[in-house]
């Protein structure tokens, strides 16, 4: 099927920018709805996103887990990221998907999202992380910066506000780390934005 033939899909999720952000989340695009285990960032039962936050911070990659449903528990992650002040969206508004599939080689970005304009809702939130290639690449390209080497963040400015760019290992599992080395990425950054006071011990 010629590109143009394919739908462009609208981002399904309403920015979630709660009062007081310290740190945006940008993921590329959310995966396709048959995939999703609730409705919210990071759905896809499969993704380690979840798992990762739940080590760092409570010690236990099942914490946001609903064993017996095989799906993520909302209200839980909600009310964990409004309490760390975590905001989350993707780098893209609207994308054609080329495959039937999740994987970011496959998304076609349509619309990138204005990033900006996420950022002057959260004047609080001095960090943007992504998490993965294809926002990596999708960001880069709007700000017209240079990539930061994973795991590592580079400076840039908005306004009158030092920010920092973080770029962090996906949480696909289609990754290749463990969940074990993606969270002692994860939780460095944590740590360097006041966000992330204990240090597990990571092998």
């Amino acid at each position: 099927m010629d590109a143009v033939q394919i739908p462009v899909e609208e981002h399904p999720l309403r920015p979630f920018l709660p009062e007081g952000a310290r740190l945006l989340m940008l993921g590329s695009f959310p995966p396709q709805r048959k995939r999703w285990s609730m409705e919210f960032y990071y759905p896809n039962f499969q993704n380690d996103m979840w798992r990762i936050m739940g080590y760092l911070f409570y010690g236990d990659k099942d914490y946001f887990v609903n064993k017996l449903r095989k799906a993520f528990e909302k209200e839980k992650i909600v009310a964990f990221a409004k309490e760390r002040e975590l905001a989350f969206y993707d780098t893209s508004s609207s994308v054609r998907r080329l495959q039937d599939n999740a994987s970011d080689k496959y998304l076609e970005v349509v619309k990138p999202t204005d990033v900006e304009r996420l950022l002057r809702q959260i004047p609080q939130c001095r960090a943007v992380c992504t998490t993965g290639q294809k926002a990596t690449d999708t960001i880069c390209a709007l700000f017209g910066m240079v990539q930061p080497p994973v795991g590592g963040y580079i400076p840039f400015r908005m306004g009158d506000r030092e920010m920092r760019l973080y770029r962090m290992p996906s949480s696909s599992r289609a990754y290749p780390l463990t969940l074990e080395k993606k969270a002692a990425f994860y939780g460095e950054m944590f740590r360097e934005l006041g966000i992330l006071e204990n240090r597990l011990l990571i092998n």
